[in-house]
């Protein structure tokens, strides 16, 4: 967990200040085509003669706001609509979860194919699919967490002093539901940012040269048997990333359930 901390301060680092962090221009010929990592270029070069290791570390920028902002988008929304489903009941309750069922049963990714066929290419349209894809699970989270509330004595006293339903939900459901949806919204968030890179991979996130984790994966595979360091480096990136964020959300998760 303390390594996960540490590489994930690191990331930050990247996404705050990439330019102290990077030895070279990302967008800039540096170096000879296809050069082997080594003193100089810490993860080779691209066919371009680009620094790689430089577009990793400005990349990082890229993939981890659309990651965020995928999950703000499904906390959000999802987290809402879960918890108007869980603390009213009845017909909202109805409508909400039949609605959830539906597009749960479609996948994820083709989900976000789909959202991305409507709204076009580019990171911050890959990013809303993405969080839209992601609503479904975190209504079933919400509603879920919402109605172990509900059930709780002290939800019984205001609903018995006649607490409405929004200042019940705002007062007791949304302080006591937070971390629970909060550690589920951080394991999510791995997701996303695979996700994320995996749109961008495909073709329809950024726009070489623009740096960003599943683009650069995607311009090196036709390179992996000359030049392996193009792909495997920010593959091994988002792979840490993904496992770093997970771990880190479990163990906060361990610690709260204690």
């Amino acid at each position: 967990m303390t390594l996960s901390a540490l590489f994930l301060a690191l990331l930050l680092g990247w996404v705050i200040a990439p330019g102290a962090f990077s030895t070279h221009h990302p967008l800039e010929a540096v170096g000879t085509s296809l050069a082997s990592p080594g003193g100089e270029f810490w993860f080779g070069t691209d066919l371009n003669g680009r620094d790689v290791y430089s577009r990793v570390v400005h990349g990082a920028r890229l993939s981890l706001l659309a990651g965020v902002v995928a999950v703000l988008i499904s906390l959000v929304v999802g987290g809402l609509l879960g918890m108007i489903a869980g603390y009213i009941g009845g017909f909202a309750d109805a409508v909400i979860s039949r609605t959830v069922e539906v597009l749960v049963s479609i996948p994820g990714m083709l989900l976000s194919l789909a959202i991305i066929s409507v709204l076009g290419f580019g990171v911050d349209k890959v990013a809303i699919a993405v969080g839209i894809a992601g609503i479904p699970g975190m209504v079933r989270i919400a509603r879920a967490e919402t109605l172990r509330i509900v059930n709780l004595p002290y939800m019984d006293a205001a609903t018995t002093s006649g607490t409405r339903r929004l200042t019940g939900i705002i007062t007791h459901v949304v302080p006591n539901a937070s971390g629970a949806i909060g550690v589920v919204a951080g394991i999510d968030l791995g997701g996303a940012i695979l996700a994320v890179a995996s749109l961008s991979f495909l073709g329809f996130g950024a726009v070489p040269p623009e740096p960003e984790w599943g683009s650069q994966i995607n311009e090196g595979r036709m390179y992996i048997a000359n030049a392996w360091w193009w792909t495997l480096f920010p593959s091994i990136v988002a792979g840490l990333t993904v496992l770093s964020v997970n771990r880190l959300s479990r163990g906060i998760g361990t610690k709260e359930n204690r």
